[in-house]
């Protein structure tokens, strides 16, 4: 079965609330016969589309090549949130990357600035909104929360997030199930396809030549090859995330492809400032996240549930449906109007795989932190195309361990895993 066609149609986006409320391009032709270019891309999400604008605006020639459609992936499907830091807390980066843990951190700040930069220079409609509030089950964790802020402030000079008790994450986002969290008002969230149709506007402005329904079937060397075409490159970027596949089968064994899934609801009016009284997005501390925000037209859009393997489950809306009302009873009598699935990828170690072979680049498994840093992998791989490769190897510093089992066992084995995880989080653990 095939990842790239085993829930969507060829060439189409999902039913979803983000491909309703945004303006497609006109769809880009598939490559036919050969072509010459500086560099190569595979992949029209967030870090393709990046690197291509920044290697065009150098005044490199670049091919773009996308089996789909642009955006067609996690880039526009994803919960839209837009957050300070790496996957990782700089708790864990310096535990394991002390001589790096502040370019890390450095380089995530970057990120988000950066998504804020693309979106003026652009003029991209992606109502971008700022504020992310972390929300905590338990008070050992929401203690944990309120240390991290004041470390943040005092170790690293951030001082835009505040530590929020119990009433105060209650009062921001109209739930009792937490027990205190945090607001970073350095963080933000925005309308993600939009934010990747804007950036593929922005490309084809710099002479980036964008090819859409052309699958790359090998890549031999600086020779990428789809059904139709092929094109010869000094350079190669392999910037497919979860849909790798066999185009580079030890990054893919690094790299593994999970499901996640939001639902729209039925426009809430005034019912929605009871849901939440700022225009913010929120995250909760369940190892399976669950994550919401208001659209612009007051849906509450929510996203949580994950699964293993190919196929999206059948009712998507029930599955997500749960853990809403988990957080929000008071919704029990609203409607589902939108359901839809992505297909996101993750690490051993949550942390970004970056991994450079001669002339062929790759940045993959942004393990939902990856608006933000996969656009920033974009930047940091076009300056190391161009020669500087100093961001591009601190970002390597932490290599990523292949998922034990091989292709056959690692999608078992990890469904073992995250449904203990689970069992964990319902238990409240």
């Amino acid at each position: 079965m095939d990842l790239l066609t085993a829930n969507d149609r060829p060439g189409r986006y999902p039913a979803s609330w983000y491909a309703e409320t945004a303006t497609p391009l006109a769809p880009f032709a598939p490559l036919k016969g050969a072509q010459r270019a500086d560099v190569c891309i595979v992949g029209a999400g967030y870090t393709g589309l990046s690197a291509a604008l920044h290697l065009a605006q150098a005044g490199l020639s670049v091919t773009l090549l996308e089996a789909q459609r642009v955006g067609f992936g996690a880039s526009g499907r994803n919960g839209g949130q837009v957050g300070s830091g790496q996957r990782q807390d700089q708790d864990w980066l310096e535990r394991q990357a002390p001589g790096a843990a502040r370019t890390l951190w450095d380089i995530a700040q970057e990120a988000k600035a950066l998504v804020q930069d693309l979106i003026a220079e652009h003029h991209i409609d992606a109502a971008w909104r700022p504020g992310v509030a972390h929300a905590c089950h338990g008070a050992r964790s929401a203690a944990h929360a309120r240390a991290y802020a004041e470390r943040l402030a005092r170790d690293y000079g951030y001082d835009a997030v505040q530590p929020l008790d119990r009433a105060g994450i209650g009062a921001l986002i109209g739930s009792g199930s937490f027990a205190g969290g945090d607001l970073d008002m350095g963080a933000g969230h925005l309308h993600p396809l939009r934010f990747a149709l804007g950036l593929a506007r922005a490309a084809q402005g710099a002479g980036v030549r964008i090819h859409e329904r052309s699958r790359v079937v090998a890549v031999e060397g600086g020779l990428v090859r789809t059904e139709d075409g092929e094109v010869a490159a000094d350079h190669v970027i392999l910037a497919c995330n979860g849909y790798l596949g066999r185009l580079h089968p030890d990054i893919a064994a690094r790299v593994m492809p999970i499901n996640n899934f939001i639902v729209a609801t039925e426009p809430l009016g005034n019912r929605a400032d009871d849901i939440l009284s700022r225009d913010i997005a929120v995250a909760d501390d369940r190892f399976v996240v669950n994550y919401w925000r208001l659209s612009e037209d007051r849906r509450l859009l929510f996203g949580g549930g994950e699964s293993y393997g190919y196929r999206f489950p059948r009712d998507i809306a029930a599955l997500v449906r749960r853990p809403m009302l988990s957080i929000y009873p008071q919704l029990a009598d609203v409607k589902i109007t939108h359901a839809w699935g992505g297909t996101l990828a993750i690490t051993l170690n949550r942390m970004p795989c970056f991994h450079r072979d001669g002339g062929i680049y790759t940045a993959s498994g942004y393990s939902g932190h990856g608006v933000a840093m996969a656009t920033m992998a974009g930047r940091i791989i076009a300056a190391a195309v161009q020669g500087d490769a100093s961001r591009f190897d601190t970002m390597a510093t932490l290599p990523t361990r292949a998922f034990p089992g091989g292709g056959a066992l690692r999608t078992p084995l990890l469904a073992l895993a995250m449904t203990w995880y689970g069992l964990r989080d319902r238990l409240g653990l």
